[in-house]
């Protein structure tokens, strides 16, 4: 708690960044608010099957934008992607508020709720390649990364229960005019805020071919790696059952507990309720090198107190099993998402994320149109008792390879970790990016008086200095001795030049080494590492020989 509050007055003390959380926060509020409220309205003109149909209308082409929305970061202004997906969602809240308010057909409404749906795809990868291009120190990054975690997580509780207030005393139409006039002001507080250009201008430029060839990469990897391509499914099973709770909470709150259109913002809010709890259960657990256990325990709880629900139709007990479920979905996915970033290649983790992305959409409207099947055939209990056994079977089919899995999976070292933290080069990079060259680093040793790098050889490796001394050399004349948290290697990586010095140890030393390849991407690829870089490599280049 006393990190979250850190984190919050140090992003609330840089306006840019107060601006930018701000605007998510009404993001997120939005894009949980009028989901519901267009499941509501739908559920209104022809019930759960028409409520599961629009969800797959909507959902279809954001499923298939995804993976390819998460470039434009790499094609334009990356503050001006973030602030087009404002403008459009504010605009497109309007366009839907207007067709519902003069109750227009429902080929339209649908026409309308597509284009803002789609919108709401390039606002998360806009964000998370913004942060790291305007954040002025490493510290600053991990606040705005807590901030923007706290912020997701109050979206998804706030934005259904200001839609529940809202149902309760008008209709659907208004929650589009509330939030249109929310991201709206989100569009301002970007639109508004000071940046040097070439802070957000992408390090380099993809081209459309290169979307197309890296996101089909994505799926090609998912086709190489079982593992990866199991984990995936199972996160995949999971958000499928959170389609069909979105459908269930309409029809329970209106249907079976009585309580209207308002008591299903009141459900949705408590599940997002239960996530913030079980996202701070799972900071427990996090650092544990073994992830199957809560992956399982929370499958478990999901599943069984969804399928409760449908034993106890009581308000209060309902409300209760909710926010049980919503904890026990939040530990059960972060420990999925942790276990995949560990196994999966780092060459396409990223695009592996973005497969999923899409995933996520497609299966969110399968799990709508599954729902009001179930309904039609079971009932609304009977179908919230299968849909609670699915997630729950699913994994304890899998649950040897899962544990598979996990005993194979190799945590980061926390030593590299800890040391990667420390190396201003690398100190700038969010945690998942810290932890994905930490895997590709590899321990070695030398004896005292033997040379770790030469001068005028070709650089093929960056190294930080574990444990020992090492003198730095040039043309045969000392320049600086490197201790225990040191690094050097750099400028021939970063220069393409050979080695400008030679190091050698001056006692028995072990170091951590990575690769010429993955150095440059892990650099290269993030603003605030490569300014980091190169100013060091000016000023080692300049060192005076004692």
């Amino acid at each position: 708690m006393r990190r979250r509050l850190q984190a919050v007055a140090r992003t609330a003390r840089d306006p840019r960044l107060l601006r930018i959380e701000l605007a998510y926060l009404g993001f997120n509020m939005a894009e949980h608010a009028t989901w519901l409220a267009m499941l509501v309205y739908a559920y209104a003109e022809g019930g759960a099957v028409a409520a599961g149909v629009v969800a797959l209308i909507l959902l279809i082409p954001s499923a298939v934008i995804a993976p390819f929305a998460a470039y434009s970061g790499d094609r334009f202004r990356r503050d001006r992607v973030l602030l087009a997906s404002y403008v459009i969602q504010a605009a497109s809240f309007g366009l839907a508020a207007a067709v519902l308010y003069l109750e227009a057909p429902l080929p339209i409404v649908f026409l309308v709720a597509v284009a803002y749906a789609v919108s709401l795809t390039f606002t998360r990868p806009a964000q998370a390649s913004l942060l790291p291009s305007i954040t002025r120190t490493p510290q600053d990054l991990t606040a705005a990364n807590v901030v923007s975690g706290f912020v997701e997580s109050l979206g998804i509780a706030l934005g259904p229960l200001v839609a529940g207030l809202i149902l309760g005393a008008s209709e659907p139409a208004m929650v589009f005019a509330v939030f249109a006039v929310t991201t709206a002001l989100g569009a301002i507080a970007v639109a508004t805020m000071p940046v040097d250009p070439r802070d957000v201008e992408p390090p380099r430029r993809a081209d459309a071919e290169d979307v197309v060839r890296d996101t089909l990469g994505g799926f090609r990897a998912l086709r190489r790696e079982r593992d990866v391509r199991l984990l995936v499914m199972l996160l995949s099973a999971g958000i499928l059952v959170i389609g069909a709770l979105d459908i269930l909470y309409v029809a329970a709150a209106i249907d079976l507990l009585d309580i209207g259109q308002r008591g299903a913002g009141y459900l949705a809010a408590a599940a997002g309720v239960g996530g913030i709890i079980g996202a701070t259960a799972f900071a427990a657990v996090a650092s544990h090198e073994r992830l199957s256990v809560p992956l399982v325990a929370g499958a478990l709880l999901f599943g069984l107190s969804i399928a409760v629900i449908a034993a106890s139709p009581d308000v209060a007990a309902t409300v209760g099993l909710v926010v049980a479920a919503g904890a026990g979905r939040s530990v059960s996915a972060v420990s999925g998402n942790v276990l995949l970033q560990r196994i999966a290649p780092g060459e396409v983790l990223a695009r592996v994320f973005g497969v999923l992305e899409g995933l996520r959409m497609l299966a969110l409207g399968i799990g709508s149109v599954l729902a009001s099947g179930l309904v039609a055939w079971l009932g609304i209990e009977g179908a919230l008792i299968a849909l609670g056994a699915f997630v729950p079977f699913i994994v304890l089919l899998a649950f040897r390879r899962i544990l598979a899995i996990d005993r194979e999976a190799e945590a980061p070292d926390a030593e590299a970790i800890a040391l990667l933290r420390r190396t201003s080069i690398f100190a700038p990079l969010p945690e998942i990016s810290l932890q994905r060259v930490a895997k590709q680093l590899s321990s070695i040793a030398f004896s005292a008086g033997v040379p770790i790098i030469r001068e005028g050889d070709v650089g093929d490796r960056f190294y930080i200095l574990a444990e020992g001394t090492a003198r730095v050399t040039r043309e045969g004349e000392h320049v600086v001795d490197r201790a225990p948290g040191d690094y050097f290697g750099e400028i021939a990586l970063l220069r393409d030049v050979p080695r400008t010095a030679t190091v050698t140890a001056t006692t028995p030393v072990r170091l951590f080494a990575l690769e010429r390849e993955a150095f440059l991407e892990a650099v290269t690829g993030h603003p605030q590492s490569l300014h980091a870089a190169d100013r060091i490599a000016e000023e080692r280049s300049a060192e005076p020989e004692r």
